[in-house]
């Protein structure tokens, strides 16, 4: 196990003992909320529902436009199981969902100076 960790540790140039503390979170919490898994960059790693192709903010901010587990479960692609085990994730976790949510709903203008290379379309409500 330790050769495992040393070689993780050279590849993402982390110490050994942030390798330790993020691989003991992440198995904690999917200790705590079966059906959740991680996924993403060493840098960015987020929680997904198996079974889905959905991470947990997306299932949260969803839920948060529908208002309903069940209006979700009948137009989404999760279901109810899934649906409240983000939500509950969610409770125990909020900062790192509400984080990834408020990200994703940057303004236009703050995406347009962050990558001035890519074109946007305005879609007018």
């Amino acid at each position: 196990m330790e050769a495992l960790v040393d070689q993780e540790a050279r590849r993402t140039g982390r110490s050994k003992g942030a390798i330790v503390e993020a691989l003991a979170d992440e198995a904690l919490r999917m200790r705590l909320f079966p059906g959740i898994a991680f996924r993403g960059t060493d840098w960015e790693r987020r929680a997904w529902v198996i079974g889905t192709a959905l991470d947990v903010w997306q299932i949260v901010d969803a839920y948060r436009d529908f208002a309903s587990v069940e209006r979700m479960v009948e137009g989404g692609s999760a279901n109810e199981r899934q649906i409240r085990l983000a939500l509950d994730y969610y409770e125990m976790f909020p900062e790192d969902i509400d984080t990834a949510i408020a990200e994703n709903r940057r303004p236009i203008e703050r995406l347009e100076d962050e990558f001035p290379f890519a074109s946007f379309s305005r879609v007018d409500v």
